[in-house]
């Protein structure tokens, strides 16, 4: 049999693009075989031309996972009829899959169909509250802020994991880790549980019985260092200062922990008004440490607390250079007139 035509236009359409070697324009197609390849090769030839992220959520349905495949491959005709045979319109996975170049439509309607993920890499960094981590941790993996803020509140499964629901921001250690997109909440809070396990080495465990502190205290101890400095070199000094507070059995008076009782991170000036907002989390009333985390801690800060610098100093503040590092005091009196320095530049530059 021989196909006459001298037109790209007559060429049927289920060959699609990839008709060299089998279509010649002065004598047509050469014969059967070169059909038969050519039709092969809708199935078996290379039907990804550069590399890509696909991701199918589990609230995409079949038509969904078509529209964002198809700009991405070539010879859909072939596809669609593996596909029929695979059924995958029912048995589809949803998922983060990566298609690479040289990858043909029966491979890629097999990954889609045994759900054959890459993992993507999740970054967990500093986060205020459970609800901004929700809301970040949603932008990485499938599930919504809803469902992670509910998992991030769950009593049920904070027992599960061995803490309260009080205690369970506590235990994500800021890192970048590999999950499935796909993960639900709950065993992505299950995954960070092992992680916070693995996270507490012997030695880190032996600097904490130092301190005197449990886990959890280390993280709220850690989590205001973190809100009151950035500087790592810095940390273990702060750490001290509220050491030595706690064992005095002085009230921290964190500013940090007022912002947190107010839920009003905006503020750059504490007010004496302020210091009187009635909260378990104020330490300007309360003594002792906050019942949980006010942030998620940095791990220098938590390191910081570990290993905190043994010194005398019951005070530190701002220093009036806004360099990010404070003044240190072992009276009031050198607390006063450091804050006094620390206030009038302030006022000097109209910070309200």
């Amino acid at each position: 049999m021989q196909v006459e035509g001298t037109q790209t236009g007559h060429i049927p359409n289920y060959l699609g693009k990839h008709t060299e070697g089998y279509y010649n324009l002065k004598v047509g197609f050469q014969s059967p075989e070169l059909l038969y390849k050519g039709f092969i090769f809708q199935f078996f030839g290379d039907a990804v031309r550069e590399r890509s992220d696909l991701y199918i959520s589990a609230r995409t349905d079949y038509p969904g996972l078509l529209d964002s495949l198809r700009p991405r491959t070539d010879h859909h005709w072939a596809f669609d009829r593996y596909a029929g045979r695979l059924e995958l319109e029912r048995s589809f996975k949803p998922g983060h899959y990566v298609l690479e170049p040289g990858m043909n439509v029966v491979e890629i309607a097999r990954m889609l169909k045994l759900g054959m993920q890459t993992p993507v890499r999740v970054t967990l960094n500093y986060a205020r509250t459970r609800a901004f981590l929700a809301s970040r941790l949603a932008r990485q993996l499938d599930a919504d802020s809803a469902e992670l803020m509910r998992a991030l509140t769950d009593p049920q499964l904070a027992r599960e994991v061995g803490t309260d629901s009080l205690q369970l921001f506590s235990i994500f250690i800021p890192n970048t880790y590999e999950f499935y997109w796909t993960v639900s909440p709950e065993d992505f809070v299950r995954r960070m549980r092992k992680e916070y396990d693995r996270f507490w080495t012997p030695e880190r465990d032996a600097a904490r019985r130092r301190s005197g502190l449990s886990r959890d205290e280390v993280m709220t101890l850690a989590s205001i260092v973190t809100e009151e400095t950035n500087k790592a070199d810095e940390m273990p000094r702060v750490a001290g200062v509220y050491i030595n507070r706690l064992r005095k059995g002085m009230p921290l008076q964190a500013d940090p922990t007022v912002k947190y009782a107010l839920q009003d991170f905006s503020l750059r000036r504490i007010l004496h008004k302020h210091l009187r907002t009635p909260s378990p989390y104020n330490t300007y009333l309360n003594k002792g440490l906050p019942p949980s985390s006010i942030a998620m801690p940095s791990v220098a800060a938590i390191d910081g607390v570990l290993n905190f610098e043994n010194h005398d100093y019951l005070f530190f503040c701002a220093r009036p250079t806004f360099d990010g590092y404070h003044s240190f005091a072992r009276t009031y009196g050198e607390h006063l007139a450091n804050a006094r320095a620390y206030s009038a530049e302030l006022n000097r530059r109209n910070i309200k």
